[in-house]
C-alpha cells in the first residue's frame, strides 16, 4: 500500500518559486532533493508510489512522486533526502495549518489531481483565496 508525505514548502510563495527553486537544484544534482531531519520508518510504503504533497502559504497545491530515499549533505549537514520526479502535479487546493517537520499523509486523505482544465482556468493567488473562503 502506497503512504504520501506532506511537508510546508517554506520560502516559496508560489508553485512557480519551487519550480525555480528546484530547477538550480537538478542543474548540481540531475534531480530535486528535498533534504529532512528525520528518517520515514515506514520508507517501503512511501517508495510505493507515494508522493510528496507541499503546503505553500498554508494551502497544499502540488505534489511530486517520490522517487528515491536516500542521504543528501545540503546546507544543514548529512540528512534524509526525499529524491522526487522533477514533473509538479497540481493537485485540488485543501487549506492545511503549519507544522514541524512533515507527516504521513494516508492516500484518502490527499487531495486529488487537478484536470488540465482546471489548472489553467484559475490562477493560484485565487484559488489559495477560495480555500480559505471555504469555497473550494
Amino acid at each position: 500500500m502506497s503512504l504520501h508525505i506532506i511537508k510546508l514548502c517554506v520560502g516559496a510563495e508560489t508553485v512557480e518559486d519551487l519550480a525555480q527553486w528546484q530547477a538550480k537544484q537538478m542543474k548540481k544534482r540531475g534531480r530535486p532533493v528535498c533534504g529532512t531531519r528525520m528518517w520515514p520508518k515506514r520508507a517501503d510504503d512511501v517508495l510505493a508510489g507515494g508522493s510528496l504533497y507541499w503546503v505553500i502559504k498554508g494551502v497544499v497545491i502540488v505534489r511530486q512522486r517520490i522517487v528515491a530515499i536516500a542521504e543528501v549533505r545540503d546546507d544543514h549537514g548529512l540528512r534524509c533526502g526525499l529524491w522526487l520526479d522533477p514533473k509538479l502535479v497540481r493537485v485540488s487546493p485543501q487549506k492545511r495549518r503549519a507544522f514541524q517537520g512533515w507527516r504521513y499523509l494516508e492516500p484518502t486523505d490527499a487531495p486529488p489531481d487537478l484536470s488540465k482544465r482546471a489548472r489553467s482556468s484559475l490562477p493560484e493567488e485565487l484559488q489559495r483565496k477560495l480555500v480559505e473562503l471555504g469555497a473550494w
